[in-house]
């Protein structure tokens, strides 16, 4: 038997959590052909890999992400590529590019996502060439794909197409009988199409963007209960997902959204939430999140919070951050536009009088946890501040409150003042918890998206290292392959796509992983230019010793810091369709 590639001697792993062994595997065309204990004939294969002392696992699977609008102009993909993702999923949070025009799009992704506006407008505008879920699976299917794509349909995409985004974000109106059929249309044929589901918003302070709805929620949030029965009931009819995301200061929204996947007197609803996660605001939260799933799941439910297996650190420069969305005064400062209309408000006394209020808000559920003593300034054109969090600089000023601190900087340097903060996920053993939970999905790094607040491009090697430093000091919390399974084929077969697996006859989607290069530098902070959005730099990770090779569709791609002459240039990855019938 003859191969076009063979890789050989590494610790193979399934993806489906079978026990790793020491294999060589032969690769023809875009499948794996042998997966062999004893070594393969190499002759005439132009490629063989030694893998010894590494890691052979299949790509890997990010269940969340926003590249809807990079793909676009840039299909390779490539800071996902570089860490062993294989597959992405498209049109999360309720935002997808299948319906809305190209000035919507910028509205409903800019500001919410953190892409510019403009280049959201620009890449629409210049790509669409779709009307339907079909067409735009077409014009995705003819771009140079690196890695292999699935989407979601977006509520806030179909409502603003059938309503308007200006009716679509209003309070008292109600889609016509002839606007909630056409939903209901539009996600019927997505889900022909061979769309995995539809994702869906109740989070309050994601904002609209541009000039007409600016800061409003987006369209799906405007949505009552009647609308999305109608269309949770296409789900559950056609056994696809929802991915949802309740507000989180409603008992009643996460009630209802939980809840919604039960089956009683119904069919049950495949549900996924966002998100599990361990918030410093709010640290009795990650208690309840496993309990929540094992209930619902044992009622007879198919429920999954997403979750983001590494700290929440995030990054702002100035005021310039979803969080401060959550609460009206840092939203009030974030729907200016214009920078001196921006700082002419934040000078204002009564303004920060607001500001110190809503800060010292101590109670209720809220992301943030609102201390400027834990958020440490990284750069600023004024050097005595760097290093030192808000709160320090304060105190060194005499006493002054930590709010007129931070605000006394941003208006003083505005996007010249970079700082951070971990949001969430900093207590490592609660980390193991949620990384061990079977009613937790493993991913949520909101890829393509806050290009200069956060980088989780590699949160499935972070993940990878924190299970084998745990074996490695004798204190294992999950073996190995059961952790490649939870980032491969535990996702793939939930989301019903061919993905996820590294056995004879499944697509050859793989990574070679060096485990001694499992170290910091996974940690680091590092930036790189996106050229499709005029070299904005954008956070990034650089851990190139390891990874060792990507395949993707039986093509190496990308390996040792560099991306093959193919990527982005041939179309290695596919759509792949939903396999749930």
């Amino acid at each position: 038997m003859s191969y076009d590639t063979i890789i050989k001697s590494g610790r193979w792993f399934d993806g489906a959590g079978s026990p790793s062994a020491t294999r060589h595997i032969g690769l023809r065309g875009d499948r794996v052909v042998t997966v062999s204990a004893d070594p393969l004939d190499e002759t005439g294969c132009p490629t063989v890999i030694e893998a010894a002392g590494k890691w052979v696992v299949p790509g890997m699977i990010d269940i969340h992400t926003h590249y809807d609008i990079e793909v676009l102009k840039t299909p390779a993909l490539t800071e996902s590529v570089r860490h062993g993702i294989t597959t992405v999923l498209l049109g999360s949070c309720s935002l997808s590019t299948v319906h809305v025009g190209a000035t919507d799009a910028g509205d409903l992704f800019g500001r919410v996502e953190a892409i510019p506006r403009r280049h959201v407008i620009e890449a629409v505008e210049e790509a669409k060439t779709w009307r339907s879920a079909r067409e735009y699976i077409a014009a995705l299917e003819q771009l140079p794909l690196g890695p292999n794509i699935a989407a979601m349909l977006g509520h806030s995409d179909i409502r603003t197409a059938q309503m308007g985004l200006d009716r679509a974000t209003r309070k008292e109106v109600r889609p016509t009988q002839a606007e909630q059929a056409a939903m209901e249309t539009a996600l019927t044929e997505a889900l022909d199409a061979g769309f995995v589901g539809m994702s869906a918003q109740q989070l309050l302070f994601d904002k609209i963007d541009g000039d007409t709805c600016r800061s409003r929620t987006l369209p799906s949030t405007y949505a009552k209960a009647r609308e999305r029965r109608r269309l949770n009931a296409i789900l559950r009819r056609r056994r696809r997902v929802l991915q949802a995301g309740p507000d989180i200061a409603s008992v009643r929204s996460i009630a209802a959204m939980t809840l919604s996947s039960l089956g009683i007197f119904r069919k049950r609803l495949k549900t996924t939430l966002l998100s599990a996660a361990d918030i410093k605001a709010n640290p009795a939260l990650v208690y309840i999140m496993g309990p929540i799933a094992r209930a619902l799941n044992a009622l007879g439910g198919d429920f999954r919070w997403q979750h983001l297996p590494v700290p929440f650190e995030v990054y702002a420069d100035g005021i310039d951050l979803v969080i401060f969305e959550e609460f009206g005064s840092g939203a009030a400062a974030l729907h200016l536009a214009d920078q001196v209309e921006r700082n002419a408000l934040m000078q204002d006394e009564s303004y920060r009088r607001r500001f110190r209020k809503d800060y010292d808000a101590k109670f209720g559920m809220r992301v943030w946890h609102r201390d400027f003593f834990d958020a440490e300034i990284v750069s600023c054109p004024d050097d005595s501040v760097i290093g030192k969090t808000f709160g320090q600089v304060g105190l060194e000023r005499g006493g002054t409150h930590p709010v007129d601190a931070f605000l006394d900087l941003v208006v003083a340097h505005g996007t010249k003042l970079r700082w951070r903060t971990t949001i969430s996920n900093h207590r490592p053993k609660f980390l193991t918890r949620l990384g061990a939970n079977p009613g937790v999905q493993l991913g949520f790094s909101d890829a393509g998206a806050h290009l200069r607040n956060m980088a989780f491009y590699n949160f499935g090697l972070r993940f990878l290292r924190r299970v084998h430093d745990a074996e490695r000091a004798g204190t294992p919390f999950l073996s190995l392959e059961r952790a490649v399974h939870r980032l491969t084929g535990e996702l793939a077969d939930w989301y019903g796509i061919d993905a996820g697996h590294l056995r004879p006859g499944d697509r050859a989607d793989l990574v070679i992983i060096d485990p001694a290069h499992l170290d910091d530098s996974l940690d680091a902070y590092a930036e790189s230019p996106v050229a499709q959005y005029d070299n904005l730099s954008r956070m990034v990770n650089r851990n190139d010793g390891a990874v060792s090779a990507v395949f993707i569709g039986g093509k190496y791609v990308f390996g040792d810091g560099t991306a093959a002459p193919i990527l982005g240039t041939d179309r290695t990855g596919r759509f792949l369709r939903s396999q749930v019938r």
